[in-house]
């Protein structure tokens, strides 16, 4: 969808400022942010990309004064909510309503590190041959989907060469909706700059696209 979030290429927002020696998390409760995402999605109640899109849906204003984890927070009691795992209410009340079913938690503290070294694989085995070889040249289609996308506005209609096949993998953009993993190829695309922003300089961004984000140049 286009959003604030997709901020890739947007100007105005000043230079970015690296930390030194940066740590993981400045306060405690962002672990607890991180934590609770986790363990809530654990519950298999939505997936990767239901919950990326979750923060894409939080209203401009509000995405552009929160920090990173507060925007992780906002999205988590979205779905949370959605998926009818508790209500508004019991989030504003901050405790359970009377009755409420109890039940015991899917992540428990002696397989984090487990699951979080498995990650979620989403390598798929489709019977399509890829469209595009290495080396051929691509153009970005101009899409605008309504939905989630994994394809940024900097790029649309934009020259780029196929450097690498991924192989196939799920659809963000049907996953984060509940259509399906519809898996497609993946592949590695190289821009120039200069085709994205007239830069002088010779370098080059480097995206992983989807077969249907791409058409032959």
């Amino acid at each position: 969808m286009n959003g604030v979030h997709d901020m890739g290429g947007m100007e105005g927002f000043g230079p970015i400022a690296p930390e030194p020696n940066e740590p993981v998390f400045h306060h405690r409760w962002e672990a607890r942010a991180l934590a609770l995402t986790l363990a809530a999605g654990a519950w298999g109640r939505w997936t990767l990309d239901q919950s990326r899109h979750a923060r894409e849906r939080i209203p401009a204003a509000d995405y552009l004064r929160m920090s990173y984890y507060e925007k992780w927070v906002a999205g988590l009691v979205a779905l949370l909510v959605e998926s009818g795992l508790v209500t508004r209410k019991e989030i504003e009340d901050a405790h359970a309503a009377s009755g409420a079913e109890k039940s015991s938690p899917r992540l428990t503290a002696d397989s984090v590190a487990v699951s979080l070294a498995s990650g979620r694989p989403t390598l798929r085995e489709i019977a399509a041959a890829p469209r595009f070889a290495k080396g051929a040249a691509v153009r970005a289609r101009n899409l605008h989907p309504s939905g989630h996308t994994r394809l940024p506005r900097y790029v649309r209609g934009k020259l780029g060469t196929i450097t690498r096949h991924h192989g196939a993998h799920v659809f963000p953009d049907t996953n984060a909706h509940g259509l399906g993993e519809q898996p497609q190829h993946l592949y590695q695309v190289r821009f120039e700059t200069r085709e994205l922003w007239g830069s002088a300089q010779r370098n080059a961004v480097y995206l992983d696209l989807w077969e249907s984000y791409l058409e032959p140049a």
